[in-house]
């Protein structure tokens, strides 16, 4: 299981962006960064920082994941045909906690990681716990049986904070979710703008 290194909402504050669109998310009230030097007047950014900090944001939508993990995806978006920026958003959109938080089985992306890794889900009928696990088109995800009752999926399934995409097709009734097919970027209902582009650039560099 991956660690996060540092507190949700400080990713956000750090960033400068409520960057999963929650209502809790204290960026809504206090719009500079953490710490004590949080409230300094910034200063001009470099290009490089502007790749890096696209890289971060996007690293860390997705539960904070490692550096090696993340440039991992990289280097597979770059091995495939098309877009590298484009593959990016696709592999990263393929993995299980992911597809687990996009359905809405759970409230965040940090949940869906441990959803999955405590073995509350199956794909196409096999318990899978390893969060970083590449789904398929047409594979089928769902809740397992036991955990279809506990409070915090029954309260993700409730929520209106976000919209289900139209490259799942989740059944909330039987707690499953057919993965239809591999989304592009603009698929992707990211609550702020996303630049793979850029994350493209830092690590080509």
């Amino acid at each position: 299981m991956t660690k996060r290194t540092s507190a949700k909402y400080k990713i956000d504050r750090r960033m400068g962006e409520n960057i999963w669109g929650r209502a809790k998310s204290p960026f809504n009230t206090r719009s500079y960064g953490p710490g004590e030097h949080g409230q300094r007047r910034k200063s001009k950014v470099s290009d490089f920082g502007i790749q890096l900090r696209a890289k971060q944001k996007l690293k860390g939508y997705y539960g904070d994941v490692t550096e090696k993990q993340f440039r991992a995806t990289y280097e597979e978006a770059v091995r495939l045909r098309g877009d590298t920026s484009e593959n990016m958003i696709g592999l990263l959109e393929r993995r299980l906690d992911a597809v687990v938080y996009r359905s809405k089985f759970v409230p965040t992306v940090f949940a869906a990681r441990q959803f999955v890794n405590h073995g509350h889900i199956k794909v196409n009928g096999k318990r899978v716990n390893i969060p970083s696990y590449r789904v398929k088109e047409g594979d089928v995800i769902e809740v397992r049986e036991k955990s279809k009752q506990l409070p915090l999926v029954l309260e993700a399934i409730g929520s209106p904070e976000r919209d289900l995409p139209d490259y799942l097709d989740v059944d909330h009734n039987k707690m499953t979710a057919t993965y239809v097919r591999i989304p592009q970027l603009m698929d992707v209902p990211y609550p702020v703008t996303m630049e793979p582009n850029l994350v493209v650039e830092f690590y080509s560099r």
